[in-house]
């Protein structure tokens, strides 16, 4: 006689072990948004109040962990993919998405390094995320344009570039002019709209001449340690 085979479920974490988790993912995730990748596991210990030991238990190594978050980024991302799409005027939901973007790039060092490395890090899990947003932003895209908001020729993977593009400057310029990237953003999306379509107020002013001697000197200092 067969006998079915009966996998278990997977059994509950205490709720004292499941709080030391969340608390562990959190400060993983403000942890790699400052400091992007290089941290340890030891920092994520001392960030979040518990011991090393606990971090081990919960992830073997750092990139389980780093999984595990930008896993939740990811799925983040797919969720405001698809919020902008519904939204009412396709140009204001394709502005939406393009600034939930550069906004967390540009804050969040760790994510622009994941999704510049995805391969070194990527598993099932972040390929059924990924197969959520490509198709999502592809129909922002094609809405935008069948509405005349969207420049004739323009791609959905243009926006990965325009994306990177802001998080360069947001990058070079974070240690003096934090907002910088929001110009960046505007000059973007201004550079994209068709004819006829009002033009993104540069709220931002451009850096001052001592602010890009100040950031220069800083990016240089970085990459002599």
């Amino acid at each position: 006689m067969n006998h079915a085979t009966v996998v278990p479920p997977p059994r509950r974490l205490r709720a004292d072990a499941a709080r030391n988790q969340q608390r562990i993912i959190a400060a993983a995730r403000e942890l790699f948004a400052d400091h992007g990748l290089e941290i340890t596991l030891d920092d994520v210990a001392e960030r979040a109040g518990v011991g090393v030991g606990t971090v081990y238990r919960r992830f073997a190594n750092k990139k389980e962990l780093i999984v595990e978050v930008f896993d939740q980024n990811l799925n983040e991302f797919a969720d405001a993919a698809e919020a902008a799409l519904q939204h009412p005027d396709p140009w204001l939901g394709l502005v939406e998405f393009f600034e939930y973007a550069c906004r967390h790039l540009a804050t969040n060092r760790g994510f622009s390094e994941v999704i510049l490395e995805l391969e070194d890090v990527e598993t099932n899990r972040f390929a059924v995320v990924g197969n959520r947003i490509k198709p999502t932003v592809t129909a922002i895209c094609e809405r935008a344009r069948d509405a005349g908001a969207l420049a004739e020729g323009i791609e959905p993977s243009d926006f990965f570039a325009l994306v990177h593009m802001v998080d360069g400057i947001a990058e070079f310029a974070k240690p003096v002019n934090p907002d910088i990237w929001q110009r960046y953003m505007a000059i973007a999306l201004n550079g994209v709209r068709a004819d006829g379509t009002p033009r993104r107020h540069l709220e931002v002013p451009p850096l001052a001449d001592d602010e890009v001697e100040k950031a220069k000197h800083l990016t240089c200092a970085s990459r002599r340690r």
